[in-house]
């Protein structure tokens, strides 16, 4: 049974930095892309960014792209989210996804982790 669990948010002022993890287990995705995304209140989810499992790519949104960086640990099947210079308008719940490398549709979910930045 594939598992994806995110860890590591939390309360944070503005300016300030978090790293959310994202620990996958239950299969193989040495060819998956596992990605972040995020809902605030009352808004749609948003991508956020996404990275191969191999390393060969990583994307960003543009809200995301330069204070924002993903990163993996093969060893540990986990993907992280290090997010500095953070801004109200960060606070939302964060998912880790994963989906096959040759298809679009992110088929797994973990249950996300709330992230609140207070100005």
């Amino acid at each position: 049974q594939v598992q994806l669990v995110e860890s590591g948010g939390g309360l944070v002022q503005a300016g300030g930095s978090l790293r959310l993890s994202c620990a996958a287990s239950g299969r193989s995705f040495s060819a998956y892309v596992l990605g972040w995304f995020r809902q605030a209140p009352g808004k749609e989810r948003e991508f956020v960014g996404d990275t191969t499992w191999s390393g060969s790519g990583t994307a960003y949104a543009v809200a995301a792209k330069g204070r924002f960086t993903i990163s993996r640990d093969n060893a540990k099947n986990t993907v992280y989210l290090q997010m500095n210079s953070l801004k109200p308008e960060d606070t939302a719940v964060y998912s880790c996804a994963a989906r096959s490398a040759w298809s679009g549709t992110w088929m797994y979910w973990g249950q996300g982790t709330q992230v609140t930045v207070s100005s």
